[in-house]
């Protein structure tokens, strides 16, 4: 049984928080006391225990911790900037006004810097299948104080749906977004990817079918992009002909121009 349960110093609105998110999510909530996490994972029989603290939801699984922080997000939204670019940015080839779909959102960070890029006049919705990452994600973007307005306003804007992509995609009508992107987990996993390993055990591990490349192609009106790791051979499976990205890093974006 999944739980929810406060910080053992039961800040402020921690018992609130705790209690409006056991009831999204359908968990049980318990009264933390003095009891250790492994404590009660052995107790309640789960290997996932979300704690409510200081107006953050942070996920604790056997692998590490689980939190919203723009992290990377920041440097390289401050990248373009000062004009430095990005390559995310540029496999989408985003404008100011354009719309994203994106179908991965995990804890965000692509999402951030597509907000930013497409500015206030653009849309960026994410989707994510995990219910628990969903609510950590939606709950962060609405109430992380960012450093910087522009910051703070691309957090703000991004439209979170617990949702199937392919569910969702098949409700979308032809060319209703400007590019649809998708960034899942890699057949190839990054292990040295420390902050990475955690979210393992929540995500969803499914490869990216050829029916979902093809819905994205029937919503997207500018392209479909595919993050990946550099030596996968899933973009020659989905068919994806165009590369981005830098010639020596870990990951590639597969482009579809429609």
């Amino acid at each position: 049984m999944d739980i929810v349960t406060t910080d053992r110093k039961n800040h402020e609105g921690s018992l609130e928080l705790a209690k409006w998110a056991a009831e999204k999510l359908n968990w049980r909530f318990v009264p933390r006391y003095r009891t250790s996490v492994p404590e009660l994972m052995e107790k309640y029989e789960t290997d996932k225990v979300l704690i409510a603290k200081k107006g953050m939801l942070t996920l604790v699984t056997k692998d590490g911790e689980l939190f919203f922080h723009p992290n990377m997000a920041q440097i390289r939204v401050k990248n373009i900037r000062m004009a430095q670019g990005d390559r995310l940015v540029e496999a989408m080839d985003l404008k100011e006004g354009m719309s994203v779909l994106d179908c991965t959102l995990g804890f965000g960070a692509d999402a951030i810097v597509e907000s930013y890029a497409v500015g206030e006049n653009g849309r960026v919705v994410g989707l994510e299948a995990s219910p628990v990452i969903a609510l950590i994600t939606g709950h962060g973007l609405q109430n992380f104080t960012a450093g910087n307005y522009p910051m703070h306003s691309a957090l703000r804007r991004i439209e979170v749906h617990n949702a199937d992509y392919m569910d969702f995609l098949k409700t979308q009508p032809d060319k209703s977004f400007d590019v649809v992107y998708f960034d899942p987990m890699f057949r190839h996993p990054l292990m040295d990817s420390k902050n990475i390993n955690p979210l393992r055990l929540a995500a969803d591990h499914r490869a990216l079918s050829l029916e979902a490349v093809k819905e994205a192609m029937r919503v997207a009106r500018h392209r479909v992009v595919m993050k990946e790791s550099s030596r996968s051979t899933e973009f020659e499976r989905l068919g994806f002909p165009l590369m981005g990205g830098g010639k020596h890093s870990n990951v590639r974006y597969g482009i579809i121009k429609i």
